[in-house]
């Protein structure tokens, strides 16, 4: 059984929510940059755009590592590592950019509103 949560961002705001089998099996395999459409989530109106999330051991998700494979690169500044000093550059893990059974946090972000706010389909305050 595939279980996901779901932190989706709105302007300033941003709400989770879990999601799991049937709705979890939509996400497999998508790739971060996609959109999707709300009734996925039960958001009917809504689109959303994949912008990254996490593994079960909490590394994040790379969108320029192809599949779903976990893997050490050696990163500088940006995505992952934030370099104490000019030139400084790590070996960090991270898992590929495709969400897989071993995902467990997804990223979205509003791209086109629906009909009735976030807040009151998911019955957030």
């Amino acid at each position: 059984m595939v279980e996901y949560k779901l932190v989706i961002s709105e302007a300033a705001k941003s709400l989770a929510r879990t999601v799991g089998d049937p709705q979890a099996a939509g996400f497999l395999g998508k790739r971060i940059g996609e959109s999707i459409g709300g009734e996925l989530i039960g958001a009917s109106g809504y689109t959303f755009r994949i912008t990254g999330g996490t593994d079960k051991s909490g590394f994040p998700l790379r969108p320029d590592v192809p599949g779903a494979r976990q893997t050490r690169l050696f990163v500088g500044r940006g995505f992952g590592f934030e370099a104490p000093r000019d030139g400084m550059r790590r070996r960090r893990t991270f898992r590929g950019g495709t969400i897989s059974e071993d995902t467990v946090q997804i990223n979205l972000v509003v791209e086109h509103k629906g009909p009735k706010s976030l807040a009151e389909l998911f019955g957030a305050s």
